[in-house]
């Protein structure tokens, strides 16, 4: 089936104005039709790029909450008191504390609120 249809059209590439034999005709050539293509593609792997960046900065400063374990500066801080202080509630069994190595001691936030 053929069509007797001429549409004049403008080109939503390049904006010249021809003569088109469908409806749906959107370019004057094939090569304005490649480049719309590539164009889009283009602007497609920009946008996705954007997309990725943005997600990956969110995750980069989405808050994890309060910290489960503290060490014995953020304690003595909450507590108002000093790290000697901390250590001696430490070693006469009045707070719990984890210790990982020498220097890697860690008091967990639920034994903290247990002191008040």
């Amino acid at each position: 089936m053929t069509s007797n249809i001429r549409i004049e059209k403008v080109c939503q590439y390049c904006g010249t104005k021809f003569i088109a034999k469908t409806t749906v005709t959107r370019y004057c050539s094939h090569s304005c039709n490649k480049k719309a293509y590539k164009l889009e593609q283009r602007n497609t792997k920009i946008d996705y790029a954007r997309y990725a960046i943005r997600n990956v900065e969110e995750l980069k400063y989405q808050s994890m909450g309060p910290p489960v374990y503290l060490t014995v500066r953020e304690t003595s801080a909450i507590l108002k008191c000093s790290t000697k202080m901390v250590y001696f509630l430490i070693s006469t069994g009045r707070l719990k504390a984890i210790n990982l190595s020498v220097r890697k001691t860690r008091i967990k936030l639920q034994d903290l609120a247990l002191i008040y």
